[in-house]
């Protein structure tokens, strides 16, 4: 007799959805790289927004941004992953805490190697900025914790879709924010790491399940 399977880290009612979105995400990606490659300069949508805040945001909220900035740096990063992971596995969520390490260096990779192949720079030609890793970071975390909280909680694909796509959003908007306030990153920049988010979390989510799967069909 073989033991209760672990939850997918993608619930059935959101696969289909999540696997539109991710599509759809890779299509923006790269059709704004392809947009961006090579360019040192901000682009008309981007100059409507990055020329008065670029790098001009002042206390309190200076503050506020550099403490979401630290979030996407590998100190802060770290710190949230292990947390999660934790949290993960005092709720016996081993596919989830498999999932947070592998998805977010998934994305963060993605968006590093993205970076090379477009060539997009700010402040100088060593910058590279498209797509933002920081943004594409904690949106990668927070569409993670929310899989994760849509399974526990045994949410319906209503209420399921609204907690993720809300998560990605306040993630998103966040550090996007903290990235443009402070001169890092230029709006599609942030767009483009929230996208890569979008398109690699769920591929990996259904890596990991299949490959679970895989092995406890083996075991029995």
């Amino acid at each position: 007799m073989t033991g209760r399977s672990a939850p997918a880290v993608v619930p059935w009612s959101l696969r289909a959805w999540l696997g539109s979105i991710a599509v759809l995400a890779a299509l923006v990606v790269g059709v704004l790289g392809v947009r961006y490659a090579g360019h040192g300069e901000p682009g008309r949508v981007d100059g409507w927004i990055v020329e008065p805040t670029a790098d001009s945001v002042r206390p309190p909220w200076r503050r506020v941004a550099l403490a979401l900035d630290f979030l996407g740096e590998p100190a802060g990063a770290a710190t949230l992953i292990v947390a999660v992971v934790a949290g993960c596995l005092l709720l016996r969520r081993p596919r989830a805490a498999v999932l947070v390490v592998a998805g977010a260096a998934a994305t963060v990779g993605a968006a590093t190697l993205l970076k090379h192949l477009v060539g997009r720079t700010i402040h100088g030609d060593g910058n590279l900025s498209y797509p933002s890793g920081h943004t594409a970071f904690l949106t990668a975390l927070a569409l993670i914790a929310a899989l994760l909280a849509t399974g526990r909680l045994g949410l319906g694909r209503a209420a399921g879709t609204a907690l993720v796509l809300a998560a990605a959003l306040v993630a998103g908007a966040a550090m996007g924010w903290a990235q443009v306030a402070l001169g890092a990153h230029y709006p599609t920049d942030v767009l483009g790491g929230w996208c890569t988010a979008l398109a690699v979390v769920p591929a990996t989510a259904w890596l990991v399940d299949r490959m679970a799967d895989a092995r406890r069909r083996e075991r029995r």
